[in-house]
């Protein structure tokens, strides 16, 4: 994660947990893959800092996980419940509207 300041890591934190919900309610995630799917934008998360976020979200209630076996290796597989595909709804909501107040508006086709 880039910058020093507490508040520019919570937001970057937040976004990378909805980041995982997004993807886990698209279709089930693993470790691995959201890590390189969080480095395609910009994140640089260590697995010490993703595994533990994967878990809690578990904990929470948000994702829940199975353990699959491909080619002779066990990888756990997370996928959104209910409730984390509702939280995602409202975070998206709260997050349209944020934009909507602060961004300048979009030219077409951008």
């Amino acid at each position: 994660m880039t910058g020093s300041s507490s508040l520019l890591r919570d937001v970057e934190l937040a976004f990378i947990r909805i980041h995982i919900l997004h993807h886990a309610a698209e279709h089930a995630v693993y470790g691995l893959w959201m890590r390189e799917e969080l480095a395609e934008h910009g994140y640089n998360v260590a697995v010490g800092t993703l595994y533990p976020i994967l878990h809690g979200l578990e904990a929470e209630g948000y994702l829940t996980s199975e353990e699959r076996r491909e080619g002779g290796r066990r990888r756990r597989y997370y996928a959104a419940t209910a409730q984390g595909r509702a939280l995602l709804a409202e975070v998206l909501g709260r997050l349209g509207e944020l934009a909507d107040e602060t961004l300048p508006p979009r030219e077409p086709g951008r």
